[in-house]
């Protein structure tokens, strides 16, 4: 049975996704979606964790529903006084 949720997806080009979601009352994950397995190197220090999918998930299946819109180009972060976000135009000056 496919458990989906949406979720935002992309570094790029953002999109809405529908994707798979591990299985709530998995017995073997516990709903995590798969194991983490810490590994050491030949001296026995830590080198870094290794992750396993469980088989109540596949974290692979995933359907790309719609892109999302790009902000306008007057709006990407230029540093001039027309962007709202932008650095310029902020002080961290208390108002008192």
């Amino acid at each position: 049975m496919v458990r989906l949720r949406l979720q935002v997806t992309g570094y790029l080009r953002r999109a809405l996704t529908l994707t798979d979601t591990p299985r709530p009352n998995c017995r073997n994950c516990e709903g995590d979606g798969g194991f983490e397995y810490d590994y050491g190197d030949h001296e026995g220090e830590y080198a870094g964790t290794e992750w396993e999918p469980c088989s109540c998930w596949n974290e692979n299946r995933r359907w790309r529903l719609l892109p999302l819109p790009r902000r306008p180009r007057w709006l990407r972060g230029r540093g001039d006084d027309r962007d709202p976000w932008g650095p310029v135009g902020y002080s961290d000056e208390p108002p008192f």
